[in-house]
């Protein structure tokens, strides 16, 4: 017979280590007789009948019928007093039994699973800044763990980092990022050994619902990591299948030092600059050096590849093709990993053109791992080039649901908006993801595009302006502000189509042809537009539904272009 400390349940299945209410750890019951409030017994036919005290008064204190009357008037009043006292006390441990049942059902049978979480970036107290991979590599993991779990909302990397090192409160988190609970951890490592201290707190009461201490060797990282998922799930209450239990528990290798390098390597990526792109490159190649059958490292390459080639750190006649091989072979390690599959899915439509292919990606991804963000983000994306707005709208909130504070995704649903012509909507989603981030230099370049559709030419150039400063050429954005205020708008786009070497980012085949598309000059828009898809810019992918197109849709040059991309016609 075991016994749960929390609850006071009883259970008589010595197998079971927790309790089936509440969780908690069980322990062997004493020997003690139990006994209810009113101890009963059932007879042979089914009645009840009260097995309780009826003598009321002591055998020394019972008189005859003959007794004097001052005796027998004492007896009566002993009989009252005693009954009173019998009658109060059965009261008190009425009510005290039933705050103790009601405490039960409120805090033990009916606690309310927790259905939303944010796992906070894990405080390095190692005093070593060289080992702040591990403290973050260690948050990641567990939010990829738990994010795997059905009915769970695990916000991402990208809104819980953004509180890093900054002194917040669990009800203040919880409000921001919509969660019931909070999750702090600190990480510190002496030698080879390594002790990590868990908090988990209610995010609306501030109080803590569980706490735990692991102290282990570095060489047990990775089961360590596999217990921390298991030990925050149970505590969250959260009902799983067998399928869901191996889902949390699944290790992607066995060697501790190659699952340290790849947290090592998803440190640098993380970074989104180039020389720590290839400082992870560095990583994961290692990684898979020690562990050939890694799929997560080979995911890592993949992803660093892309990026390198989308961000310009590398021709993409070089940087896709990689990223799609380990992408591949990630998959053929583990078919079930959603990154590569949202990889590939990107680099189908961005790259190859191949919506119906990019289409299924996504959705197999998303099946896969339906809190994983990036992927209703680039999946929406793909509706909204397709013009199924609708469509774009939903997935677009719900990587926001899962990411609030993300700023690619707030930044690209403000472009959503553009794209669908609900243009003011669009400056309010844009002047949204710039108070997240003034420094983010995107969003002050796609800004300006909806003032140039509202017609507020000095909008545009000041946004304009802004975002080459942003980028590190504030004399790019001297030049274009200097020339509006000569030339008006059409200086400015005489300048954008006179490949001014300083206007680096500006110059490109895309932003040439919506410039000539405003001087009225429809032949060389299209040069343009063609030269884009021979060298495969992804921004050829917002043709169908480029509101600066509308000059030239009922050209036939137009719709042969839509059909070389496979658009649905």
């Amino acid at each position: 017979m075991k016994r749960c400390p929390t609850c006071n349940r009883l259970e008589s299945d010595s197998a079971l280590a927790f309790c089936r209410v509440d969780g908690s750890p069980l322990a062997e019951a004493s020997s003690e007789i139990e006994t209810s409030l009113l101890p009963q017994n059932v007879t042979d036919s089914g009645s009840v009948r009260s097995t309780g005290p009826t003598t009321i008064l002591p055998a020394s204190d019972v008189q005859s019928s003959t007794g004097h009357l001052k005796n027998a008037d004492s007896s009566r009043k002993h009989v009252a007093s005693t009954r009173g006292s019998l009658i109060a006390g059965a009261i008190g441990i009425v009510l005290v039994t039933a705050l103790g049942v009601g405490s039960y059902w409120m805090y033990g049978r009916s606690a309310k699973q927790i259905s939303s979480i944010a796992v906070m970036p894990f405080v390095n107290e190692s005093g070593n800044a060289d080992v702040e991979y591990l403290s973050d590599g260690m948050t990641e993991t567990l939010i990829a763990s738990l994010a795997q779990l059905p009915n769970l909302n695990v916000k991402a990397r990208s809104s819980v980092f953004r509180y890093k090192g900054k002194a917040t409160d669990a009800k203040s988190i919880g409000k921001e990022l919509n969660v019931q609970a909070v999750l702090n951890g600190r990480v510190m490592q002496r030698g080879d050994q390594l002790t990590l201290s868990l908090e988990l707190v209610n995010a609306e009461t501030e109080n803590v619902i569980w706490s735990e201490q692991y102290n282990r060797k570095q060489a047990d990282l990775v089961s360590l990591q596999t217990e921390i998922a298991r030990d925050v799930s149970s505590k969250l209450k959260t009902k799983l299948s067998g399928a869901d239990a191996a889902k949390l528990e699944k290790t992607y290798t066995t060697n501790s030092e190659a699952y340290k390098l790849y947290l090592q390597g998803r440190f640098y990526w993380n970074k989104r600059e180039e020389k720590e792109f290839r400082k992870a490159v560095e990583y994961y190649d290692q990684a898979i050096a020690l562990d050939r059958t890694y799929a997560l490292a080979y995911a890592g390459l993949a992803d660093t590849y892309a990026l390198l080639a989308t961000f310009g750190f590398m021709p993409t006649v070089e940087g896709i093709p990689k990223a799609r091989g380990f992408a591949r072979e990630a998959l053929r390690l583990d078919e079930t990993l959603a990154e590569p599959h949202t990889t590939i899915a990107y680099l189908s439509v961005t790259y190859d053109y191949d919506l119906a292919a990019g289409e299924r990606e996504f959705k197999r991804a998303i099946e896969l791992n339906p809190n994983y963000a990036t992927a209703h983000q680039w999946y929406a994306e793909l509706l909204t080039n397709s013009g199924r707005f609708d469509e774009a709208e939903a997935e677009f909130r719900r990587g926001l649901e899962i990411e609030p504070l993300s700023i690619p995704i707030n930044w690209d649903y403000g472009r959503f908006f553009y794209n669908a012509r609900r243009f003011d909507e669009s400056v309010a989603q844009h002047q949204k993801t710039i108070e997240l981030d003034p420094s983010f230099a995107r969003a002050h370049r796609t800004l300006s595009e909806v003032f140039r559709m509202k017609r507020d030419y000095a909008k545009v150039i000041e946004e304009r302006a802004r975002f080459f400063e942003l980028i590190g050429q504030p004399q790019s954005g001297a030049l274009i502000r200097d020339t509006f205020s000569k030339g008006g708008w059409v200086g400015y786009l005489r300048l954008i189509t006179s490949d001014d070497p300083s206007l680096k980012e500006g110059n490109n085949n895309w932003a040439m042809a919506k410039a000539y598309l405003d001087l009225g000059e429809k032949d060389k828009a299209f040069d343009e537009l063609n030269k884009a898809y021979e060298k495969r810019l992804s921004s050829l992918c917002w043709l169908k539904i480029e509101p600066q197109m509308d000059p030239i849709r009922s050209d036939p040059r137009y719709q042969e272009l839509l059909r070389k991309m496979n658009f649905p016609q």
